[in-house]
């Protein structure tokens, strides 16, 4: 399958776990904001939410309950026309059994996983492995957050001794965290591309105002693209987005550009095995 015939999958972020309305007044904290935020994306071309939900201080929390109320608040705004991803991001306050126990609490339909947050020591691959597994047979779609091409070639490691189920798992590109200036830039996909096996479905997502080439070059390469208010404002021009919304409708501009039709949430659905 070319990168034409393969449907591209957009998801936003849009807002990520420490910004907040000092860095835009639009970045959506509470459930009713994010279910506006869910329609606007959803109708300008994603098929996928990344959601961060947060405590009454406005913190980064794991919460199952604010969980269920976000997603409650976003189905009855879009039904089944977005995939809710979950993000079960550590940020320095949640340790991995923490991590663990609310996915199995909460059982998404699918849920983000930083490959070294679940995996720090190798003494932890086998529990790790055995929570895979159960995500599997849950039918919960992980997705597997990667920050170097070093971790690419670890998770496909993985992958070959069995520790990570699944015929074709999802993975997802981290361009410019652990740069010096925190910018991604495109030319840094290219070692990640370099390790991965391309069967498996990927996925980039970039900090800083580079965010739109990165995944542009995503697009023209079969991948797919991650965008959002978690890791940049600003559109390709350079001006401040005035919401997720416009984030999205870039991709979906390059997309129609470079002759790739798009993933509605079903479509996204059956092309990552959960449908």
């Amino acid at each position: 399958m070319t990168s034409v015939d393969l449907p591209l999958i957009v998801s936003v972020a849009p807002n990520g776990a420490r910004r907040t309305k000092a860095d835009h007044p639009a970045l959506p904290i509470s459930s009713r904001e994010l279910a506006a935020t869910a329609l606007a994306c959803r109708d300008a071309g994603a098929a996928m939410i990344h959601l961060h939900v947060r405590d009454s201080a406005g913190r980064h929390s794991l919460d199952p309950e604010a969980y269920r109320s976000a997603t409650a608040a976003m189905r009855q705004a879009v039904g089944e026309d977005l995939i809710i991803q979950v993000t079960s991001e550590a940020v320095g306050i949640y340790q991995r059994e923490e991590q663990m126990a609310m996915i199995r609490t909460l059982r998404p339909e699918a849920v983000s996983l930083a490959l070294r947050e679940f995996i720090p020591v190798a003494t932890d691959e086998p529990s790790a492995a055995a929570f895979f597994a159960w995500l599997g047979r849950e039918r919960i779609t992980p997705q597997f957050i990667l920050y170097s091409a070093e971790e690419v070639r670890y998770f496909h490691e993985l992958r070959r001794r069995g520790l990570i189920p699944g015929e074709h798992p999802f993975v997802l590109f981290v361009l410019g965290r652990y740069s010096p200036d925190q910018q991604g830039a495109p030319e840094e996909l290219l070692p990640f591309l370099a390790a991965h096996d391309l069967k498996c479905p990927w996925a980039v997502c970039a900090f800083g105002s580079q965010e739109a080439v990165c995944t542009f070059s995503a697009i023209s390469q079969q991948g797919h693209t991650r965008v959002g208010f978690e890791n940049n404002l600003l559109l390709s021009d350079g001006s401040f987005a005035p919401n997720n919304a416009a984030l999205v409708a870039q991709n979906v501009a390059a997309a129609r550009l470079l002759g790739r039709e798009l993933a509605s949430a079903d479509k996204a659905r059956e092309l990552l095995g959960s449908a």
